[in-house]
């Protein structure tokens, strides 16, 4: 069954990003100045069988979050998400949600909060695979 994924381009300052969500929440945002084709695998690869349909006012939740927050207006984000990665790295995700605004977490520490302090390399990897740059921050 194809899933519809919705999709928009979005002008952050001098970067140009492009987002996407389904119907649950936001799944992905892409690396500045990437080109569309860039989503388009990303989403492919972890969701398979999509639809994708640009809508630009359908994802405005998202993206007057994500200017805000670059603007500096907006310090915590209260958008849904739809995130699709291994259940490690959704734990590694969630914890990442937690550090606050304008601090950082080690590799270390996070994998300390798992509980599993040997772990600091599989933290590097699923930062690395984070899907939703700024929302979920990398560290």
């Amino acid at each position: 069954m194809m899933r519809q994924i919705y999709w928009a381009k979005l002008q952050l300052n001098t970067w140009m990003v492009y987002v996407a969500a389904t119907e649950k929440g936001l799944c992905y945002i892409g690396t500045p100045n990437d080109p569309f084709e860039v989503m388009e695998t990303w989403l492919l690869k972890h969701i398979k069988e999509i639809e994708l349909i640009e809508r630009q006012e359908g994802l405005q939740t998202y993206t007057e979050q994500l200017q805000a927050y670059m603007k500096g207006d907006c310090k915590a984000f209260t958008m849904p998400l739809d995130l699709y990665g291994t259940d490690f790295q959704k734990k590694v995700w969630g914890i990442l949600q937690t550090i606050p605004y304008g601090e950082t977490c080690s590799y270390m520490e996070v994998a300390e909060k798992l509980k599993n302090p040997r772990a600091v390399r599989a933290v590097g990897g699923a930062v690395g695979a984070n899907p939703v740059l700024i929302v979920v921050p990398c560290h």
